[in-house]
């Protein structure tokens, strides 16, 4: 197999997720295949899996068992292909959000500012734009507003600028271009500065956080009552709009109440945040900014 990444919260999450062996699951973030087996395996044989991955390289982590059905797309699109197979409605939802530490680790897809590449970050590398693109067409303040949104950036202001000016001379292509860019405006901590304008810039060439809006309001459509929403995530903007989606019902926090004050809300949170041991911690490091959080469907 390739490996992808191990998957963090593994028991914790599919103990969450599964409860009937016969029913119908969905991991919309398959990946390296770690959860969608374990899945698999509290599974019997009238058991079914979806799953979902735009990434092509995926494709060589595939599991040979007739429960499985692929879908090579991006999960915003869940509703459309659950309509499509015509499974009804199903038992659970996982979704394992964020960057595979294979996407990370392979210099040439541009993630991290560790390796010198073209500064590309796209998960689908069927999709037209890159980050490249961005620093190149995007104006100042549009730059701003991305630093600033998807990143935190406290000089997302100078740092725009900076990029501004850099660009009249030649595009930013590599991610070592970037990283000397960078390396003349750092506020606080170096590697922590440089993760959070990656960051920023791969939510905006992929729009997770559209995605995952989509995504969310799909699973109060497609999840049978007591049906199961898992969900992990890795930084304090996914964290934050699953746990507005799940307290709320609605992916803009808002709670829709009837005429007697009563809340309208389709999902619930269960329980508090769940973390990582500390033994899966220093173990994985991917784990240490993990954060899992489960609704149930009402």
């Amino acid at each position: 197999m390739n490996d992808f990444h191990v998957p963090v919260l593994l028991k914790e999450s599919v103990d969450h997720l599964v409860s009937n062996k016969d029913g119908i699951y969905v991991d919309v973030t398959f990946g390296g295949g770690g959860h969608s087996r374990e899945i698999l395996d509290r599974l019997s044989s009238n058991g079914r899996l979806i799953v979902f991955d735009q990434d092509g390289e995926t494709v060589e982590n595939r599991i040979s068992d007739q429960r499985i059905t692929y879908v090579d797309s991006n999960f915003r699109y869940l509703y459309r292909y659950w309509k499509w197979l015509d499974c009804g409605r199903v038992d659970g939802v996982l979704a394992d959000l964020g960057v595979s530490s294979h996407q990370f680790d392979t210099a040439d897809r541009g993630f991290s500012f560790r390796f010198d590449a073209p500064i590309d970050m796209r998960m689908n590398e069927n999709c037209e734009i890159d980050a490249a693109d961005i620093l190149k067409t995007y104006s100042e303040k549009e730059l701003q507003n991305i630093f600033s949104k998807y990143g935190e950036v406290r000089n997302a202001r100078r740092l725009s600028q900076v990029i501004s000016d850099r660009r009249q001379q030649a595009p930013v292509r590599t991610t070592f271009e970037l990283n000397e860019i960078l390396g003349g405006v750092i506020v606080g901590d170096r590697a922590k500065y440089f993760a959070q304008v990656y960051q920023a810039l791969r939510i905006e060439v992929n729009q997770e956080m559209e995605c995952l809006k989509e995504m969310l309001e799909a699973t109060l459509k497609i999840l049978k009552k007591e049906g199961m929403l898992v969900a992990i995530s890795y930084h304090s903007l996914e964290d934050r709009f699953v746990k507005r989606f799940l307290k709320s019902g609605s992916v803009d926090g808002v709670i829709q109440k009837d005429d007697f004050g009563r809340s309208l809300s389709k999902i619930k949170m269960l329980g508090k945040l769940i973390l990582p041991s500390q033994e899966e911690m220093e173990r994985n490091s991917r784990a240490k900014s993990a954060k899992m959080r489960v609704g149930v469907v009402l």
